[in-house]
């Protein structure tokens, strides 16, 4: 028997024998896997209970639609018949009488007359009026009803009625863009003027964001700096100062801004004191205490991850570009910046994606024109328990947040490609 021969024979014998080599390592990569799966699934499982599907189930609400499908049963049962070209006929007055009734008697007739107040404000009138002029002596409701109160005879409060009552609806999700569907014409068409709300609101939540974000850069970026040129042991204590903040609640923090900030407050007092200003500056409920006290309560979370970088960072590379005769300047932004880059875009969408749902802050601190998108959300949710709206608004904050992800996620791939070729 040849080398060659002698060399390949117990390969094969071992093939034919019992698996190969490959075949045990899938094999133990499997069940590896298996063992992975198992330690993660407890955490799986409790993210999914405790924080998707409460997020799924709120966004839900703001589609769905189940007011008056519940409350005038007889009704939509008559409308999902309906032609919708002519007034619906006597039966389904009859039906509409029958569900406002029950309605009334279990209480639920403001909840009918609030949701089609939705679509348009004459319909809360409408509904709450309507059996006081129904006929009491048994006969012909359609007719007499249409006399009395006229928005019935119109083919556009049937229309609107059979919308408002499917089970899925775009109401909320269109109001939080400033549009509806026009009753007369069915088309979605934008807010008047005088009461387009939330596209501003949206548009001042990430212009306010910004401002914070690009303040906590400013301010964040030098201190991380100078705490990462600081000796290890005094690096760890000034990083305790920084941290500090977090060991006091936020609604304390917001609340000593107050103090701080208004007219006989300490900082008002000290300006006045040096002869810097002649008469106290307006700091609070405003703009500027806001912008104030949010970056004060965000820095900690750009300094955070900038700090991470810059500890990576060898000062060998600035020294080595201010010996081949760069300015120290130059050397810094051309050199040591564009390293500091990954620490600087997550720390700023850190403070931004926070930023936009801010909600104590301009509370106590803003005025009526500082308040954010997270101020209506909980106003929907508290006073009028309108959940469909604040789901609604909710939702634009969440697309807003996921999109900034993947943008993040592609700069950082496109980031690391250019560094790896």
């Amino acid at each position: 028997m040849s080398q060659t021969e002698m060399l390949t024979t117990p390969v094969a014998e071992g093939s034919a024998q019992g698996p190969t080599l490959r075949q045990r390592l899938r094999k133990v990569e499997a069940a590896y896997t298996r063992r992975s799966l198992l330690l993660i699934a407890p955490l799986l499982l409790f993210v999914i209970v405790s924080f998707l599907f409460p997020i799924a189930s709120i966004l839900g609400k703001s589609v769905t639609n189940p007011e008056l499908g519940a409350t005038l049963p007889d009704t939509v049962a008559q409308l999902a018949r309906w032609d919708g070209k002519t007034v619906p006929d006597e039966a389904t007055f009859s039906a509409l009488v029958t569900d406002l009734r029950n309605a009334r008697n279990s209480g639920q007739m403001a909840t009918v007359a609030k949701r089609l107040s939705y679509e348009d404000n004459r319909y809360r009138s409408l509904i709450t009026g309507t059996l006081r002029h129904v006929p009491q002596d048994g006969g012909a409701i359609r007719e007499p009803l249409i006399r009395s109160m006229p928005l019935w005879g119109e083919l556009s409060t049937w229309q609107t009625l059979q919308r408002a009552a499917r089970p899925v609806t775009s109401l909320y999700l269109l109001s939080a863009f400033d549009r509806k569907v026009d009753v007369e014409s069915g088309h979605i068409v934008a807010l008047p003027p005088d009461q387009a709300l939330y596209v501003n609101v949206l548009l001042r939540t990430l212009w306010m964001a910004l401002v914070v974000t690009l303040c906590c850069v400013a301010l964040g970026y030098p201190l991380a700096y100078w705490l990462a040129k600081q000796p290890v042991g005094r690096a760890n204590l000034l990083m305790i100062l920084v941290l500090l903040p977090f060991w006091t609640s936020l609604i304390v923090r917001t609340a000593s801004w107050i103090v701080l900030l208004q007219s006989g407050g300490l900082i008002n007092r000290a300006l006045l004191a040096t002869g810097i200003i002649d008469h106290p500056v307006v700091m609070v409920f405003n703009r500027l205490g806001v912008y104030i006290s949010m970056t004060h309560i965000m820095l900690p979370f750009i300094v955070l991850p900038l700090y991470a970088v810059m500890k990576g960072i060898s000062p060998n590379y600035v020294r080595a570009a201010i010996s081949l005769g760069a300015h120290p300047f130059s050397a810094f932004w051309r050199v040591y910046v564009p390293q500091t880059y990954a620490g600087v875009t997550a720390g700023a969408l850190l403070v931004f994606m926070m930023a936009i749902g801010y909600y104590i802050t301009p509370a106590l601190l803003g005025g009526p024109g500082d308040q954010m998108v997270s101020y209506f959300v909980a106003f929907f949710t508290n006073t009028t328990m309108n959940w469909g709206m604040a789901a609604a608004l909710g939702s634009q904050l969440l697309v807003i947040v996921v999109l900034l992800y993947i943008v993040y996620i592609r700069v950082t791939r496109t980031k690391a490609e250019i560094a790896v070729h």
